[in-house]
């Protein structure tokens, strides 16, 4: 009788502490449901009134960027998992970024790629360029000195030229003076000839007119072939003579 006594007693201790247990852990999970959703209406008005403060209606990427903040906390596109985006946030914000510093230290096919674009870009050496330097201003200088000089000889003849040139403008002026001259001496010419007054339009005495020019022109040909026969025989008698002194 006793024994099943304490058998009832047992069992009654056992259920009332599962039934407790059960119940306090029903507690501690609707405790902890309900911090949870406090934390989250927290954040949620947090959110609400961070919104509000941003009375600039700036969105969030450009809110950061006026702040001095990287513009996105993860990525928002391919090009934001790029190597070179990586490095841009980090030299521009540094260890806020978020970024691992390694990643600005170049690869090994950087380097290489790096090394096969300066062989081709620039194939000399230093030394190589500073020569080519060195050379092409030597010829520059002596270019400029060429220049300089025949600057200077053509200076020196520049009196010359101007006394050639006045020579041959009084020439030509004095040619044309008397080709002027020897035209009024014809018409005086044919109006002696006549006699009379005539007009130099008419048709008599446009060939009269004519018709002297024709035998000046015989008389001047004449005249210049006669004075070169004279040249022609002064100089073969200069010759005579001197052969005639070497005997």
């Amino acid at each position: 009788m006793n024994l099943c006594v304490r058998l009832k007693c047992f069992r009654y201790n056992i259920s009332s502490h599962l039934y407790r247990y059960s119940t306090t852990s029903e507690a501690i999970e609707q405790n902890e449901q309900v911090i949870i959703d406090d934390s989250d209406v927290a954040q949620a008005k947090e959110e609400e009134i961070n919104k509000k403060r941003n009375i600039s209606r700036l969105s969030m990427s450009h809110h950061n960027l006026v702040n001095g903040k990287r513009p996105y906390d993860y990525p928002m596109s391919l090009a934001h998992l790029t190597v070179k985006y990586n490095r841009k946030m980090y030299g521009k914000y540094g260890s806020a970024s978020g970024v691992n510093p390694s990643l600005c230290w170049p690869t090994r096919a950087d380097i290489r790629e790096k090394l096969e674009y300066e062989s081709e870009a620039y194939p000399f050496t230093i030394q190589e360029m500073m020569e080519t330097t060195r050379q092409k201003r030597l010829a520059e200088e002596e270019k400029i000195l060429k220049r300089d000089q025949e600057i200077v000889a053509k200076m020196a003849k520049l009196e010359m030229w101007k006394k050639e040139l006045r020579n041959k403008v009084a020439k030509k002026t004095a040619e044309a003076q008397a080709a002027k001259d020897k035209k009024e001496r014809l018409v005086e010419e044919v109006r002696r000839h006549f006699g009379f007054k005539l007009d130099s339009r008419d048709e008599r005495f446009q060939e009269m007119l004519v018709k002297r020019e024709k035998e000046q022109k015989k008389q001047e040909k004449l005249a210049r072939k006669e004075a070169k026969e004279k040249v022609m025989i002064a100089k073969l008698q200069q010759k005579n003579a001197e052969i005639s002194e070497n005997k």
